[in-house]
């Protein structure tokens, strides 16, 4: 077949037009193969250990690019033509044909009008397979079919039309496929009814459209079901992203090792629950900057070696964030340098200096962002991995690419954080979040809101708005990271803010001098600001039911609310109230405000 090149930007190969994604363009829908299908000399491999270590055995490899126009040989990805079933735009007729002019392949019918895509697919509601509808059959079943039962033994495939008829209004009753070879017709109105494929003995094929007839081992047994082919459940990709960062070891494992380190630590193991055992313990503690409890936890075996520890992707970038904050000016180079900056000398309210423990300005970070793979129809459907062919299960190829960039990180006191979070109000809050998430079948995958992280959740995107007025980036080029838990032994309690670009020579630093602390707490003064006043109060400020399953509390696109991809949740999981707070409940920077009305 003719290659027919079209361009599109590296990072829309991930998403929205990654593996198992309906791309329209320039009036073709197309379907992206998976990655068994790629030419992989021309798609370079990608390196991130940590990344590798989630994934299991795997190669990252990045989709093949080029700096001029594309050429007939220019190193491209596959896209497959789907629907296959098509109208012309002239006479109606609809078919799986194809045209041809001067010996190439067009899109254009017999008649020289342009072929359209047929408006609905078939997708798997638990398999995530997607199928074409077979219009041909489709035409020649249902009631009219069953007054002649000659029309079922219709063999004139060039007599279909796809028509829509005036009379009938604008819904989908006016559009039709009718076969005027036998002249049995149906409107589209029975299609998307609940089980009308189904009724109609149309089955789930179990694949995809790109894979081979006879590749599929034996069909589906999940209930099929008419969509429109753009509709947004057509495709749920699976993603994950890592900074490429060297990780460290969380404090709590090196204090670990120091105490079984120590010469009197197997006086408190052979006494452990005895009086000796705890006067060993507080001289161990005093001697490390450790609590006796600590050391009594480690000799009773509840504390984990480094060995036995798995740390997910955000314990150890924040371990590596804590080492570098600590370290001041940072003259490493590679594609991880922070730069710690104090807070100390700082013009600004003391209840919101008080609630920083330290700021980096993130010169230059290196991401890695993946495709695992795909689900269809909703976020319970069986997930497709990214690749399917016969290696899948020994050494999978995952879509990747990387980025470079800058941005801020900012670390909040863990004390001041925990006294705020203990109030009985704050958790109460919080917990209506935390029910709906346990109610939701889809919402698991969130993050758990407790209360720290709904506040820097929420704070993070009022900082990203503020920010997109000052650092001379879009909003939505913006990203956000957060780390917020307090089930671990190393507790967590940051934002990160960054931005990324394609480019090997990263961003142009508009973040980083925004990081400056003489001139970020006037920025995050003016978002507190922001936020007090929102044009939809007072509506927005007493709501407590907002957003995709009432995900979010006080928080509108008047407010708080930012490009679905800069926020890690989706815009979900989201209140202002325990931020400044509100009538029944206290803000983690509640003084903030009042503090700065009061000087002024």
């Amino acid at each position: 077949m003719e290659r027919i090149r079209h361009d599109l930007r590296l990072s829309e190969t991930l998403s929205p037009y990654g593996v198992g994604a309906i791309v329209d363009v320039r009036g073709e829908s197309l379907i992206a193969p998976d990655t068994s299908w790629w030419d992989r000399k021309f798609a370079q491999e990608i390196s991130c250990g940590r990344l590798i270590a989630r994934l299991g055995a795997g190669i990252l490899r990045q989709p093949p690019t080029h700096a001029d126009r594309a050429g007939k040989n220019t190193p491209a990805l596959p896209y497959w033509r789907f629907p296959t079933w098509r109208f012309c735009e002239r006479c109606d007729k609809l078919s799986k044909l194809t045209g041809k002019k001067q010996g190439k392949w067009t899109n254009t019918c017999e008649c020289g009008g342009l072929l359209i895509p047929m408006r609905y697919v078939a997708i798997c509601e638990k398999g995530s397979h997607i199928q074409d509808i077979p219009w041909f059959r489709w035409a020649h079943r249902g009631p009219e079919a069953s007054k002649d039962d000659s029309v079922r033994f219709c063999r004139d495939h060039k007599a279909l039309r796809f028509r829509k008829l005036a009379r009938q209004g604008e819904g989908l009753a006016s559009l039709i496929v009718k076969c005027y070879g036998c002249g049995n017709s149906r409107s589209l109105a029975g299609l998307v009814t609940e089980g009308a494929l189904r009724r109609d003995g149309i089955r789930c094929e179990g694949g995809q459209p790109w894979e081979p007839t006879g590749s599929v081992e034996k069909a589906c047994s999940h209930r099929l079901t008419a969509v429109q082919r753009g509709a947004t459940g057509n495709y749920i990709a699976e993603r994950i992203s890592a900074l490429d960062i060297p990780e460290e070891r969380p404090q709590s494992v090196e204090a670990t090792d120091r105490i079984r380190g120590h010469v009197y630590f197997d006086k408190v193991v052979a006494d452990n629950g005895g009086p000796q055992a705890e006067m060993v313990a507080g001289w161990i503690a005093a001697e490390l900057g450790v609590t006796a409890e600590t050391v009594l936890a480690v000799a009773g075996g509840e504390e984990t070696s480094a060995d036995e520890m798995l740390l997910d992707l955000k314990d150890g970038e924040w371990a590596a964030f804590l080492k570098k904050l600590e370290g001041g000016r940072d003259r490493t180079g590679g594609d991880f340098v922070v730069d710690g900056v104090g807070l100390e000398g700082v013009a600004g309210p003391q209840s919101l200096l008080g609630a920083i423990s330290g700021v980096g300005q993130v010169r230059r970070v290196r991401e890695v962002r993946v495709l695992r793979g795909f689900r269809r129809h909703d976020a319970e459907a069986a997930m497709i991995n990214a690749d399917l062919g016969p290696d899948q299960w020994r050494r999978p190829t995952y879509p990747a690419i990387e980025l470079f960039g800058e941005g801020i990180f900012l670390r909040f006191d863990e004390d001041s954080l925990s006294r705020w979070e203990a109030q009985p109000e704050v958790r109460a809050r919080a917990g209506i979040l935390r029910k709906r998430r346990d109610d939701s079948p889809w919402a698991g995958r969130l993050d758990v809101p407790e209360p720290r992280y709904v506040v820097l959740h929420t704070l993070a995107h009022l900082l990203i708005r503020r920010l997109a007025f000052a650092s001379g980036y879009a909003s939505a080029s913006l990203q956000e990271r957060i780390y917020a838990n307090s089930d671990r032994v190393d507790k967590t309690a940051g934002i990160l803010i960054y931005t990324a670009a394609g480019d090997a020579q990263g961003t142009l630093g508009g973040l980083v001098r925004l990081g400056d602390p003489d001139t970020l707490i006037p920025l995050l003064i003016s978002a507190l600001e922001d936020a007090d006043f929102c044009s939809n109060d007072p509506v927005c400020i007493e709501s407590d039911r907002q957003g995709a399953s009432q995900l979010n509390l006080s928080a509108c696109h008047g407010c708080a609310l930012v490009s679905e991809t800069s926020c890690e949740t989706g815009n979900r999981l989201l209140d202002r109230q325990l931020v400044l707070g509100g009538s029944d409940v206290r803000g983690l920077l509640d003084d903030v405000l009042g503090e700065l009305r009061r000087r002024r």
